[in-house]
């Protein structure tokens, strides 16, 4: 049995543009719908969505058997987490609230299996080695894995040229919302210091090889930001999109 190639990884390093959507729904069958819709990669959300290990378990499931890539967002960068979503299966980790190169540098270490870094060896539990069936997990594995990490913090922003040179870092993300707050916009990801700094960062980021992503649920800003040259952008939120039609079918039979 052969590693799954991790196309999430390998089309941000031909820099081939990729389209997201946000899951937190946190269940396998929306999931599963929302894979057969066309997106190129969906972010499974643990951070601020009510998800645990099996409920991300249970929609990387759901969304193997379709093009669309899996993402997945710890709760925090936690070197246990990351273990346990690498061993069920998640190749690529988008990992909230990087404030420095040294804690990017942890965040690789616990991808990695020693000696290169500190992932504990339990294969043969693990569904990411399909059980030990996969030859040469162990010294393969991390060429499938791809490490993104969020920067979302004015001291974030301050070190964003170490935290994206660091080896084994894939890419950067910017989350508007977290970002405003940090800059004093609480609220208001579309004031111009913070749209500066998130443009700035963005081409940091690729001046420094590395793919830059972020999140926008307006389609103008969202192309805006893939003319500035973001790889990966996120144009949605099931949960909005699904609350966002049903309450326009309410009002249009409530006049």
């Amino acid at each position: 049995m052969k590693l799954p190639v991790n196309r999430f990884k390998q089309r941000l390093q031909q820099q081939i543009p990729q389209i997201g959507l946000w899951l937190g729904l946190a269940d396998a069958y929306p999931a599963e719908l929302l894979a057969s819709a066309g997106f190129d990669w969906l972010l499974i959300d643990a951070e601020h969505a009510p998800n645990d290990l099996r409920s991300v378990l249970s929609q990387l499931q759901a969304i193997a058997p379709y093009p669309s890539q899996p993402v997945v967002r710890p709760v925090q960068g936690d070197t246990a987490l990351i273990k346990q979503y690498l061993d069920i299966g998640a190749q690529t980790l988008l990992l909230p609230m990087v404030e420095s190169a040294e804690q990017a540098a942890g965040l690789v270490a616990a991808t990695r299996y020693p000696p290169a870094g500190i992932r504990g060896v339990g294969s043969a539990l693990a569904r990411a080695s399909r059980w030990n069936g996969i030859d040469g997990y162990l010294q393969h594995a991390a060429r499938q894995i791809c490490v993104l990490v969020q920067v979302e913090s004015d001291r974030g922003l301050k070190a964003l040229a170490e935290i994206a040179a660091v080896p084994g870092v894939d890419g950067v993300f910017f989350g508007p919302a977290d970002l405003s707050a940090s800059l004093g916009h609480l609220g208001q990801a579309d004031a111009p210091e913070v749209q500066q700094a998130l443009a700035e960062g963005i081409a940091t980021v690729r001046g420094l090889g590395k793919a830059a992503g972020i999140l926008s649920t307006d389609p103008v800003q969202a192309e805006n930001w893939l003319r500035m040259g973001a790889l990966f952008v996120a144009v949605g939120v099931d949960t909005r999109l699904l609350l966002g039609a049903a309450r326009q079918l309410a009002v249009r039979f409530h006049h």
